[in-house]
Parts: structure tokens; C-alpha cells; sequence
């Protein structure tokens, strides 16, 4: 038995069999953590999403910005879904979407196993944020998503602001809390995020921090696993494992075994891209 996390999927459903062939996955006694970002632009976002759905009872996703902003897509009219990508057409106009979305949409933002030692996000947690805060929060959010006001969240969670404050209510809290969940890289010690900011430590502007590193960072009881971050790549520091390799961009997919004291992580190549592939975006 064992439980392997892995990284952004986004739409590469080869290298995702070709992962969870060499880990071995056995789905009578293993468990699955995806660390969000199932779908878009990897060009086979329908065949994933169907396989992490068919897995559904022995794995858990935690939603990132392409997973919101899909299920957003797929309460809009039949014109403008037509207007995104083929990938994501794919996706909203199968027979069986209405099915994976609302099972994509009672995912949460925030998984945790206190006796595995894990917690898991898409992106990142704000600097003041315990774990126990970080649950509470994607616990807020995760309601409403669940609710029948689920709809009027997904319109309005677009906008990089505000920051993140506790005193925020309403939609305005409902967008800070998505955005540190599945948008943040870098941000200030008072926890605004830098959004434009997307390269490698040391490329950021001046006063900004990874979120792992802001100085005075909250003290976190479990060790965390997450993506999100292509142009880190594997990164493992400061009680952080950020697994997103660019699987989509022509790197590795990664997993990494979660259930053991070991540091073991397993990787395939990503799917094949043009020679000159444009720039990464979020």
C-alpha cells in the first residue's frame, strides 16, 4: 500500500499512464493525491480528467486555477464555451461532462492527513497561515462551491484583487482565498501576491519572497506537497515539495511517494512540444 502525491497533469494523459505504470498503481490498495491543474492545454484534458474521475475513490484533487476557471466555463452558454480552447471544448462539450464537473466542483482547495504528516495545495499558503487556518479558509470556500450559490462564486472569483486580509468578506474574501490557494508564487511579508511575478528564485522584483521563504512566515505542523510552479521545478526546502515539472511544457511528470521516510520520487517525460513552444503562463 502506498500513497504517491502527484504534479500538475494538465491535459497529458500519456505521461500520466506511463507514471502511474511505473509506480505501479494499484488502485485495490493504493492512494492518489493530485496536486490540481487536471486539465488545459496538454491536448488530451478530456481523456485525464475521465481517468483521475475514474479513480475517484482512491485518489483526492485539490482544485487549481485551470480546474476553477473550467468549471466557470462550463456554467456559461453553449456560444461562449465554444469560444475557449479545443482542449477544454472537448472537455464541456462530451456526454459525460456534466458528471466530471460537478464531481471536479465538491473537490477541495486544501487536503490534509494528520498521520501522514501532509497537507496538500495547488499553489501556496499566505505567510500568516497555519495549517489549521489554511484548512478553515478552503473550508470557506469549499461550502459555497458544494451550495447552491456555487455559481455566483465561480463569476465572480476573477481579479488579482484584493490582498489577502482577515477582516475581507464577502466575494472579495471568497477571490483572496482562491487566489493564495491556487494562484500564489511569490508575495510580500504582509502577504500580497506578486501574480506577474512567474521565474526562478532570484528573478523576482525586490521585497519579494517565495511563499515558502517570506521572512516571518507562520511555524506549519505538516510537511507540504504542491504544483502550480513549473519554472521551479522540484523543489524541496523549508518543509515544502513542489512537484510541478512541466509535464505540460515538455519536462518530467512527478511523483512522490508520500508514506514513507524516504525521499522517493519518480518521474516519466512530459509530452512532446513544438521546438519554440510559447512562454508559460499561470
Amino acid at each position: 500500500m502506498a500513497t504517491w502525491a502527484i504534479g500538475d497533469l494538465q491535459g497529458c494523459y500519456g505521461p500520466t499512464q506511463r507514471l502511474l505504470e511505473k509506480i505501479r498503481f494499484d488502485p485495490a490498495v493504493d492512494r492518489l493525491w493530485f496536486c490540481g491543474d487536471l486539465v488545459n492545454r496538454g491536448g488530451e484534458s478530456l481523456e485525464t480528467l475521465r481517468l483521475v474521475h475514474s479513480l475517484r475513490d482512491r485518489c483526492v484533487t485539490v482544485l487549481g486555477n485551470h480546474d476553477l476557471s473550467l468549471l466557470a466555463i462550463g456554467e456559461r452558454s453553449p456560444e461562449e464555451q465554444r469560444k475557449v480552447n479545443p482542449d477544454l471544448q472537448r472537455v464541456l462539450f462530451a456526454p459525460d461532462a456534466r458528471e466530471m464537473l460537478d464531481w471536479l466542483r465538491v473537490q477541495p482547495l486544501a487536503q490534509a492527513d494528520r498521520e501522514l504528516g501532509w497537507m496538500m495545495v495547488h499553489a501556496g499558503l499566505a505567510p500568516k497561515w497555519t495549517t489549521t487556518l489554511a484548512l478553515k479558509h478552503a473550508a470557506e470556500v469549499e461550502r459555497k462551491l458544494r451550495g447552491e450559490g456555487f455559481r455566483k462564486l465561480l463569476k465572480n472569483m476573477y481579479g488579482d484583487r484584493p490582498a489577502w486580509s482577515p477582516g475581507l468578506q464577502g466575494v472579495e474574501r471568497d477571490r483572496a482565498i482562491i487566489n493564495v490557494f491556487t494562484r500564489l508564487r511569490y508575495c510580500t511579508p504582509r502577504g500580497r501576491i506578486a501574480f506577474d511575478e512567474k521565474g526562478t528564485p532570484g528573478t523576482q522584483q525586490p521585497g519579494l519572497y517565495p511563499w515558502y521563504a517570506v521572512p516571518g512566515r507562520a511555524q506549519r505542523d505538516l510537511k507540504i506537497v504542491c504544483g502550480h510552479w513549473s519554472a521551479l521545478g522540484l523543489f524541496i526546502g523549508h518543509g515544502v515539495h513542489a512537484i510541478d515539472t512541466g509535464a505540460v511544457w515538455g519536462g518530467k511528470l512527478t511523483a512522490l511517494q508520500l508514506d514513507t521516510d524516504e525521499l522517493r520520487v519518480v518521474q516519466v517525460p512530459g509530452r512532446d512540444v513544438p521546438a519554440n513552444p510559447p512562454g508559460r503562463r499561470a
